[in-house]
């Protein structure tokens, strides 16, 4: 029976600690401020006990918390123990993370490549490092599609702020195009003809991106930042990225009058909720 233990017990914690429980792993929590609640998962008093004996260590404890449990961990976990890092993090703090645990254990850079509440523990994800490949063989029996990328910590990071470049800077342009409409009366004309673009679930994407944008503005800005740091390495121009940033700012400052409203809706009404 392969043993997990998950530090960090927020909304993608408790979904990755049911799915691996009800997939027949041992799943061991640990979070000082949050209870599990999930049957077949144990919550740990300390950190030390949810680390022992396990075989895999999956941090979601943020970006800012990050590399203090990374450090505290290191001292504590087992040589053949793979450490996984879910946050999103600059490559350049995943490498600064995967020094602590060289000659002491292994380290699994890993990049969460969907949003978590839709599949919980069937996420699609990336590895890299030198856990990597003992990372993937532990989850993927357990449901999880994981791919190892490279040896090299840091590189899934990069391949998930890639991809972020993309999907945070449509929904900026998004939210952006939707928030003039409003102005000018044809919102909902506006929102349907970005929507018939966007495919056959054209409209559930539009609302998915924008709620889950607003919801998680504040969290994101971090998170291109980060994006910005990375093709800046790479000497790469990032214009559309940095106004990204500066959108995410925006809305985790200062929220629009009201929300941007699915076609059909009140918006003076609650408008029905989409996982993002």
């Amino acid at each position: 029976m392969t043993r997990i233990a998950i530090l960090g017990l927020g909304e993608a914690g408790r979904l990755f600690a049911a799915g691996y429980s009800r997939a027949g792993a041992r799943v061991r929590g640990y979070d000082p401020f949050v209870t599990a609640g999930e049957d077949g998962v144990e919550q740990s008093a300390t950190l030390p006990e949810a680390l022992e004996g396990a075989d895999v260590v999956i941090s979601l404890v943020g970006p800012r918390a990050a590399a203090a449990v990374a450090r505290e961990a290191c001292a504590v976990i087992g040589r053949a123990c793979v450490y996984a890092d879910f946050n999103t993090l600059s490559p350049e703090e995943k490498r600064a993370i995967a020094h602590e645990f060289e000659g002491r254990g292994l380290f699994a850079d890993v990049a969460v490549m969907a949003p978590v509440p839709r599949a919980g523990s069937r996420t699609p994800l990336l590895a890299s490092g030198s856990g990597a490949e003992t990372f993937v063989r532990a989850v993927t029996p357990l449901g999880t599609p994981a791919t190892a990328v490279s040896g090299d910590a840091g590189d899934a990071a990069g391949r998930k702020l890639l991809r972020s470049v993309f999907m945070k800077g449509l929904a900026a342009l998004i939210i952006e195009s939707l928030e003039a409409a409003r102005e000018a009366g044809a919102e909902e004309e506006i929102r349907g003809q970005i929507a018939s673009e966007l495919g056959e679930d054209g409209e559930a994407l539009v609302d998915r991106l924008v709620r889950g944008t607003r919801q998680h503005a504040s969290r994101r800005v971090h998170e291109m930042e980060a994006a910005v740091g990375y093709l800046a390495e790479l000497g790469a121009r990032h214009p559309v990225t940095d106004a990204t940033v500066e959108w995410l700012r925006h809305l985790s400052d200062a929220p629009l009058k009201r929300p941007l409203s699915p076609p059909g809706t009140d918006p003076g009404r609650p408008a029905r909720s989409v996982p993002r």
